[in-house]
Protein backbone atom coordinates (compact mmCIF):
# COMPACT_ATOMS: atom_id res chain seq x y z
CA UNK A 1 0.00 0.00 0.00
CA UNK A 2 1.33 3.30 -0.69
CA UNK A 3 0.99 5.52 2.17
CA UNK A 4 -0.33 9.38 0.50
CA UNK A 5 2.79 11.96 0.17
CA UNK A 6 1.67 13.52 3.39
CA UNK A 7 3.27 10.68 5.62
CA UNK A 8 0.34 10.66 7.84
CA UNK A 9 1.37 9.17 11.13
CA UNK A 10 -1.35 7.07 13.30
CA UNK A 11 -0.91 9.93 15.47
CA UNK A 12 -2.03 12.26 13.01
CA UNK A 13 -4.86 10.18 11.93
CA UNK A 14 -6.10 9.44 15.46
CA UNK A 15 -5.96 13.22 16.24
CA UNK A 16 -7.88 14.43 13.25
CA UNK A 17 -10.50 11.89 14.79
CA UNK A 18 -11.15 14.90 17.99
CA UNK A 19 -14.60 16.02 18.15
CA UNK A 20 -16.03 13.65 15.80
CA UNK A 21 -18.18 10.81 16.13
CA UNK A 22 -14.71 8.90 15.76
CA UNK A 23 -13.92 9.94 19.38
CA UNK A 24 -16.95 9.79 20.90
CA UNK A 25 -17.56 6.37 20.02
CA UNK A 26 -13.72 5.66 21.38
CA UNK A 27 -12.68 4.23 18.10
CA UNK A 28 -8.37 4.26 17.88
CA UNK A 29 -6.18 3.07 14.89
CA UNK A 30 -3.80 0.73 16.12
CA UNK A 31 -1.77 -0.27 13.18
CA UNK A 32 -1.29 0.82 9.00
CA UNK A 33 0.24 -1.90 6.88
CA UNK A 34 1.13 -2.32 3.19
CA UNK A 35 -2.61 -4.13 3.14
CA UNK A 36 -4.50 -3.76 6.23
CA UNK A 37 -5.59 -0.77 8.35
CA UNK A 38 -6.64 -2.12 12.01
CA UNK A 39 -8.02 -0.74 15.22
CA UNK A 40 -10.17 -0.81 18.60
CA UNK A 41 -13.63 0.56 19.72
CA UNK A 42 -14.56 0.04 23.27
CA UNK A 43 -17.98 -1.85 24.04
CA UNK A 44 -18.89 0.75 26.80
CA UNK A 45 -22.53 2.66 27.46
CA UNK A 46 -21.45 4.73 24.00
CA UNK A 47 -21.66 1.72 21.82
CA UNK A 48 -24.24 -0.52 23.67
CA UNK A 49 -28.07 -0.64 23.42
CA UNK A 50 -29.89 -0.40 25.96
CA UNK A 51 -30.23 -4.43 26.17
CA UNK A 52 -26.74 -4.27 27.04
CA UNK A 53 -24.64 -5.45 23.61
CA UNK A 54 -22.89 -3.58 20.94
CA UNK A 55 -25.09 -1.58 18.62
CA UNK A 56 -24.87 -2.45 15.29
CA UNK A 57 -24.98 1.07 14.38
CA UNK A 58 -21.97 1.53 16.09
CA UNK A 59 -19.75 -1.55 14.60
CA UNK A 60 -20.60 0.27 11.24
CA UNK A 61 -19.29 3.10 12.33
CA UNK A 62 -16.21 1.54 13.11
CA UNK A 63 -15.89 0.10 10.07
CA UNK A 64 -16.44 2.93 7.73
CA UNK A 65 -14.16 4.40 9.87
CA UNK A 66 -11.27 2.13 9.36
CA UNK A 67 -12.24 1.45 4.91
CA UNK A 68 -11.84 5.11 4.95
CA UNK A 69 -8.67 5.76 6.90
CA UNK A 70 -7.81 2.47 4.52
CA UNK A 71 -8.25 4.19 1.09
CA UNK A 72 -6.85 7.23 2.32
CA UNK A 73 -3.64 5.70 3.10
CA UNK A 74 -3.80 4.02 -0.09
CA UNK A 75 -4.26 7.45 -2.39
CA UNK A 76 -1.92 10.44 -2.64
CA UNK A 77 -3.65 12.82 -0.13
CA UNK A 78 -2.34 15.83 -2.34
CA UNK A 79 -4.15 14.93 -5.18
CA UNK A 80 -7.27 12.99 -3.82
CA UNK A 81 -9.67 11.95 -0.94
CA UNK A 82 -11.48 9.29 -0.03
CA UNK A 83 -15.44 8.68 0.40
CA UNK A 84 -17.86 6.86 1.74
CA UNK A 85 -20.29 5.12 -1.63
CA UNK A 86 -22.03 1.89 0.42
CA UNK A 87 -21.44 -0.08 3.39
CA UNK A 88 -22.84 -3.45 4.05
CA UNK A 89 -22.52 -5.35 7.65
CA UNK A 90 -23.61 -8.80 8.79
CA UNK A 91 -23.68 -9.31 12.52
CA UNK A 92 -23.10 -12.33 13.73
CA UNK A 93 -22.35 -12.09 17.18
CA UNK A 94 -23.33 -10.43 20.40
CA UNK A 95 -20.86 -8.23 22.71
CA UNK A 96 -21.74 -7.29 25.93
CA UNK A 97 -18.03 -5.59 27.24
CA UNK A 98 -14.44 -4.90 26.58
CA UNK A 99 -13.04 -3.68 23.19
CA UNK A 100 -13.88 -5.09 19.46
CA UNK A 101 -11.05 -5.13 17.00
CA UNK A 102 -11.34 -4.44 13.17
CA UNK A 103 -9.03 -5.30 10.62
CA UNK A 104 -9.71 -3.41 7.25
CA UNK A 105 -8.23 -5.09 3.98
CA UNK A 106 -8.76 -4.30 0.52
CA UNK A 107 -10.81 -6.71 -1.93
CA UNK A 108 -10.60 -4.10 -5.03
CA UNK A 109 -8.39 -0.90 -5.36
CA UNK A 110 -9.01 0.79 -8.76
CA UNK A 111 -8.29 4.30 -10.09
CA UNK A 112 -11.80 5.43 -8.97
CA UNK A 113 -13.24 3.03 -6.42
CA UNK A 114 -12.26 0.78 -3.75
CA UNK A 115 -13.47 -2.17 -2.05
CA UNK A 116 -12.93 -3.09 1.75
CA UNK A 117 -13.91 -6.28 3.70
CA UNK A 118 -13.55 -4.76 7.56
CA UNK A 119 -13.72 -8.08 10.12
CA UNK A 120 -14.58 -7.10 13.56
CA UNK A 121 -13.66 -9.39 16.39
CA UNK A 122 -13.92 -9.55 20.63
CA UNK A 123 -11.06 -9.91 22.80
CA UNK A 124 -11.47 -13.71 22.03
CA UNK A 125 -10.61 -12.96 18.31
CA UNK A 126 -14.24 -14.67 17.74
CA UNK A 127 -15.94 -12.68 14.17
CA UNK A 128 -18.75 -10.50 15.86
CA UNK A 129 -19.45 -8.58 12.13
CA UNK A 130 -18.08 -8.32 9.07
CA UNK A 131 -18.57 -5.61 6.58
CA UNK A 132 -18.28 -4.23 2.67
CA UNK A 133 -17.61 -1.21 2.23
CA UNK A 134 -17.13 0.98 -1.28
CA UNK A 135 -15.43 4.03 -1.52
CA UNK A 136 -15.12 6.55 -4.47
CA UNK A 137 -11.46 7.88 -5.05
CA UNK A 138 -12.44 11.49 -5.99
CA UNK A 139 -9.86 14.53 -7.24
CA UNK A 140 -9.21 17.40 -5.62
CA UNK A 141 -10.85 19.76 -5.22
CA UNK A 142 -13.59 17.64 -5.53
CA UNK A 143 -16.29 19.90 -3.66
CA UNK A 144 -17.64 17.38 -1.67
Amino acid sequence: MAVATSERSLADANARGRNTLIAHLGIELLEVGDDLVRGRMPVDQRTRTPAGVLHGGASVAFAETLGTWAAAYSVDAATQQCVGLEINANHVRAVRGGYVYGVARPIHRGKRTHVWEIRISDEDDKLVCVSRFTVAILDRPSGY
